[in-house]
């Protein structure tokens, strides 16, 4: 398994509050931890994603979320809507168009949330989780970083 899957893993646990993760394959085996709010992490991780060989079955990863975000998620329960790319925000198809969402609104998987402008170019940013919009932090044409939180979500 190439690191890059396993980054989309963690990424996939993350989105969608998974904690733990395992797959076993013919000659390896890969285990995912995050650490738990209230417990203590597997391994102390800044994105990156430290590797430990287990016997002959091959390498375990483990890893922890930072601290703060967890304590976030674990206290609200809400999961943040991040930009997946540098750009420009906005809340809506076109300036006279209603927004795609608002604080209420329920979403799932496949509804998309907003546009971010990147180089000329709209991308349709989709919630990718099933809940209620609980709030809307950037301002519509605002600039937004990569891995910013855009919304929060209460998953239903």
């Amino acid at each position: 398994m190439e690191l890059k899957d396993i980054k989309a893993i963690v990424d996939l646990m993350k989105k969608n509050s998974i904690t733990e993760f395992e797959l076993e394959e013919k000659d390896s085996k890969l285990r995912l931890k995050r650490g738990i709010s209230g417990g203590s992490p597997v391994a102390q991780s800044d994105d990156s994603l430290p590797m430990t060989p287990v016997s002959q079955a091959g390498p375990t990863v483990s890893m922890a979320t930072q601290p703060a975000v967890t304590a976030a998620v674990a206290n609200t329960g809400e999961i943040d809507i991040k930009s997946p790319m540098i750009g420009t925000f906005y809340r809506s198809p076109s300036p006279e168009s209603a927004s795609y969402v608002e604080v209420g609104t329920e979403v799932n998987a496949e509804t998309v949330v907003c546009i971010i402008e990147a180089m000329k170019v709209m991308n349709e940013i989709k919630a990718e989780v099933k809940g209620v919009v609980t709030q809307i932090l950037i301002e519509n044409g605002k600039p937004v970083e990569f891995g910013q939180p855009l919304f929060k979500i209460r998953p239903a």
